[in-house]
């Protein structure tokens, strides 16, 4: 559901030159170096995660009922796993139970859960191992939502496919779609990220658009109803990124500043009230540099290298050791080496500048990568 900004620091030792060709990839469409979006390191779905290393291999661990760990069998795993040989991975993002990622000669793949077409191989058909979408070879990013995906091509161009009866395809067309259709005819899309029943996508001018389920105000175009093609959100051009959850939406701006919208039950607005049909700024904090939203939490990264998460807790991915829920970003440890790459569900996953992986919340399907199936509070180092 959330698609990472490029990393500070030293992040990069985590994806190395992988990480560098994806960059390089998403300059060529016009995307700033401050902007440009690569996959985060490491994604989250409901109770599962996987991640890709430094050396290009891609591993994956919990929960495994749909494939979705890659490794041909649906058997949970407690500790990670490597999926495949193929050292060549370049970023992933995860679904609830199915993972869409990107090699570095720009194929897109995915795998897991298939039953409205999310992995967009033209079935709907569950996949244990990887499949590729199509024979184009110029991905530069890719989202994963509950039921639909969406990527930008190195032209601008915008695709999703999947489940579409929110009109979270942006495409007014059907029910759902097996293979990725384009959105429209713009080649000036940057980013795109896909949530619950909506999507939403930057352009190069720093321009933000959103469409699909609007009923909890996730559009932030001011109404509580569908859209089932892209609407602009405002008229800034200082959108840096953006990260889409289940019933809410979160971005940074290029100033540093935090905003949120949409449902706010749980406080993952990061502020008590109701729900938001516009975006509202977080806190008065000027140093955010990218926020990930999962089901109904938030986390981000500040530029002094803190963690923060917020709104839902129940499994304890807020990592402040309780399980109380939070309307206001609350500070993960006292560490300051969290990186960009950070992923978030019912439990959370995130790296350090030292391209350490550490991972904290729900562990029922041992989606924490520790050996066991005990929930955790707070961060803990995962072995890879």
């Amino acid at each position: 559901m959330n698609l990472g900004a490029l990393p500070h620091g030293a992040t990069q030792l985590l994806r190395a030159a992988v990480v560098t060709a994806a960059a390089a990839v998403l300059v060529t469409v016009g995307v700033t170096a401050a902007r440009a979006a690569a996959d985060t390191a490491v994604a989250t779905g409901y109770s599962h995660t996987c991640a890709v290393k430094s050396d290009g291999g891609l591993w994956c661990w919990g929960g495994n009922g749909r494939g979705q760990l890659g490794d041909g069998t649906t058997t949970a795993r407690a500790t990670p796993a490597r999926v495949g040989t193929a050292s060549d991975w370049a970023g992933i993002d995860a679904g609830p139970s199915y993972n869409c990622a990107l090699r570095t000669d720009g194929s897109l793949w995915c795998w897991g859960n298939n039953l409205r077409g999310q992995l967009g191989d033209g079935t709907t058909t569950n996949r244990a191992t990887p499949v590729r979408v199509g024979a184009a070879s110029d991905w530069a990013t890719v989202s994963a939502g509950d039921s639909h995906a969406c990527g930008v091509r190195t032209g601008g161009t915008l695709w999703c496919w999947g489940f579409n009866r929110l009109g979270q395809l942006g495409t007014g067309t059907n029910y759902y779609e097996t293979a990725p259709v384009q959105v429209g005819t713009a080649t000036t899309w940057a980013n795109v990220t896909a949530g619950y029943g909506h999507t939403c996508a930057t352009r190069t001018d720093g321009g933000l658009w959103c469409w699909g389920d609007g009923t909890t105000g996730q559009l932030g175009i001011g109404v509580l109803s569908y859209r089932t093609t892209p609407e602009r959100v405002g008229t800034e051009t200082t959108w840096a990124e953006v990260s889409a959850g289940y019933g809410f939406t979160c971005g940074t701006r290029t100033d540093g500043t935090l905003w949120c919208w949409g449902e706010n039950g749980y406080g993952q607005l990061g502020a008590t009230g109701a729900y938001q049909t516009t975006p509202t700024r977080v806190g008065t904090d000027s140093t955010w540099k990218r926020v990930a939203a999962g089901d109904s939490t938030a986390c981000a990264d500040r530029a002094d290298g803190s963690l923060w998460c917020w709104g839902n807790n129940a499994s304890g991915q807020l990592g402040d050791s309780t399980t109380t829920h939070r309307s206001a970003p609350t500070r993960v440890g006292t560490a300051t080496t969290w990186s960009s790459d950070v992923a978030v569900n019912y439990h959370a996953c995130a790296v350090r500048t030292d391209a350490s992986l550490w991972c904290w919340g729900g562990n029922g399907s041992g989606q924490l990568g520790d050996g066991t199936t005990t929930q955790r509070g707070t961060p803990a180092q995962v072995t890879l």
